[in-house]
């Protein structure tokens, strides 16, 4: 009997590590579009391939979200430590107007986009890349591939070292 149990809990851990940790983007989500700090239309396909040759970090945040705020230090840690990366902020904001007056406090640097979704998290991008926290972490390695797909605020002894292997 106590094998059984033991063989169930393994098959649950398993399954859950494994939808965890996708290894690519579902083409819904490539499909999604954004608002850049431009104000002008991009998909989300079109911000990955952006980046493509390089080791890229996409935050999913929001100004309002305090566990966004209380990771930024370690945010601005990890570019200074790892500067050859790119950095990609996606906004669950309310508004334009707040999006980029959190990027302004808080002065990120990177490539930003607001995702422009009434339900935020629990609208069609949020949806679409699993998104159950922010702030969320994804990390692509320099051909766009999925080397991370799930990481939180403390992750980031974890996302450092991946970093520092992907360079």
């Amino acid at each position: 009997m106590n094998k059984i149990y033991l063989l169930i809990i393994v098959v649950i851990t398993s399954f859950g590590c494994t939808n965890a940790q996708k290894k690519e983007f579902s083409k819904d989500s490539f499909s999604k579009k954004m608002t850049t700090a431009e104000n002008t239309e991009i998909t989300f396909k079109e911000v990955v391939k952006k980046h493509q040759g390089k080791v890229t970090v996409i935050e999913v945040w929001a100004s309002w979200c305090s566990d966004c705020v209380k990771a930024m230090p370690k945010v601005k840690e990890m570019q200074a430590n790892h500067p050859k990366v790119d950095y990609v902020f996606i906004s669950m904001d309310k508004s334009f107007d707040k999006w980029h007056a959190g990027i302004e406090k808080h002065e990120l640097k990177g490539d930003h986009y607001w995702v422009n979704d009434e339900k935020m998290m629990k609208g069609e991008f949020g949806k679409s890349i699993d998104l159950d926290w922010i702030p969320r972490y994804i990390i692509l390695d320099k051909d766009g591939k999925i080397v991370t797909y799930r990481a939180i605020e403390t992750d980031f002894e974890q996302i450092n070292e991946q970093l520092k292997n992907l360079q």
